[in-house]
């Protein structure tokens, strides 16, 4: 079977990215898939992967200077716009018809509708990574009410079109399926991990991790509100951030404006799995997910978890009292209350982190790729 993914770009070091590139490998190495991925703004000479590609999966890069737009502004900045994405669709409908696939595969998030209405006999597959309620969203940022209104128009556009021409939506969660109810077919299948799990968390060290990019969307800001009121009924314990983003700066002045000392901010490391293995309670603050694995990777290590039941994913990871607490949406009082009642109670801390093995099974890599050639079969 021939399939071909379409993305922006493999460079970046988010769970989109990874969880992709681990299933392209599985498709080529475990299934023998015939497998090419085509990133369209990707030069992989100044842009390498970020992480590492089967040499069974064949790359084509197109390179296209998205980001060129932005160095002009305003009238001019739509004909370069409108040109970019011309040669988007050319391109990569070049490359669709170069590949002949049997599956074409876009992102939900990337020019979903550009793939929808390639002309080709390939079944299309669009997988709706960051919910389809967050897609096309800048969050935390503002727009111009002259951009705002386009993009109002556009979303709906861009949403009919996957809609009328996807064969299929595939989702992460049950939430967000909801959320496609006029797509052709809709589908659940959620992500994994591929990590190895060299050390297990003993759950003997007073430290709690959360791990993401430093954006508005992961919520750190108010990890470390709840933070500065969980941890002074809890002396003893520390916080470790492990991320790196635009938000950096201020995060850091705002641990300084409250005079927190038990708080600090690392880079993104290649050996993760270490981190977790070294913490007792990690914490998952997101304004919003579309699925988050890292915490299916903090349950795989025996860490118990703490997350906003925000939409969508932490619900479906972990659920509510199985191996973790669920705290109110965005309430920051609520986080540090279900943070304190885990870094206080030791047994209940062991308890979820038994649990937390155990569920992470359920999104065993084997089970969830079986179920994506079960997919691909029936079409």
């Amino acid at each position: 079977m021939k399939v071909l993914y379409v993305i922006d770009s493999l460079a970046s070091k988010g769970g989109a990215e990874r969880i992709v590139t681990e299933k392209m490998n599985y498709l080529a190495g475990r299934f023998g898939y015939d497998v090419t991925v085509v990133t369209c703004y990707q030069d992989l000479k100044t842009m390498p992967n970020a992480y590492e590609l089967s040499p069974n999966v064949r790359q084509v890069c197109l390179s296209i200077p998205y980001y060129s737009q932005y160095r002009v502004g305003y009238p001019k900045r739509l004909l370069v716009k409108s040109q970019l994405r011309r040669r988007l669709v050319n391109e990569l409908t070049a490359a669709v018809a170069a590949a002949d696939p049997d599956i074409l595969i876009g992102m939900g998030y990337f020019s979903a509708d550009v793939v929808c209405g390639i002309r080709c006999r390939a079944k299309k597959i669009i997988e709706s990574h960051d919910a389809r309620q967050f897609t096309l969203q800048r969050q935390g940022l503002s727009r111009s009410f002259l951009s705002e209104t386009y993009m109002k128009w556009y979303r709906r556009h861009y949403f009919r079109q996957v809609e009328r021409q996807a064969d299929v939506v595939v989702t992460l969660t049950k939430g967000d399926a909801r959320e496609w109810a006029g797509a052709r077919r809709v589908e659940v299948i959620p992500n994994f991990s591929v990590m190895p799990v060299k050390a297990m968390s003993t759950g003997a060290e007073k430290r709690v991790l959360a791990v993401g990019r430093l954006e508005w969307q992961k919520g750190f800001d108010l990890l470390i509100d709840a933070w500065a009121v969980a941890s002074k009924e809890h002396p003893g314990w520390r916080l470790d951030i492990i991320g790196s983003g635009m938000l950096e700066d201020e995060l850091r002045g705002r641990i300084a404006k409250a005079g927190l000392t038990n708080v600090a901010i690392s880079p993104f490391t290649s050996q993760i799995g270490r981190e977790y293995a070294a913490s007792s309670l990690f914490v998952l603050s997101s304004r919003f997910e579309g699925f988050s694995l890292v915490l299916l990777e903090a349950m795989r290590h025996g860490v118990p978890c703490v997350s906003f039941d925000c939409p969508y994913g932490p619900s479906d990871v972990m659920g509510d009292g199985i191996c973790g607490l669920l705290a109110k949406d965005g309430d920051p009082a609520d986080l540090a209350a279900k943070m304190g009642r885990l870094m206080g109670d030791d047994e209940l801390r062991r308890r979820y982190a038994q649990a937390a093995v155990e569920r992470a099974r359920i999104f065993d890599t084997d089970t969830i790729m079986g179920r994506w050639r079960s997919l691909f079969e029936s079409l």
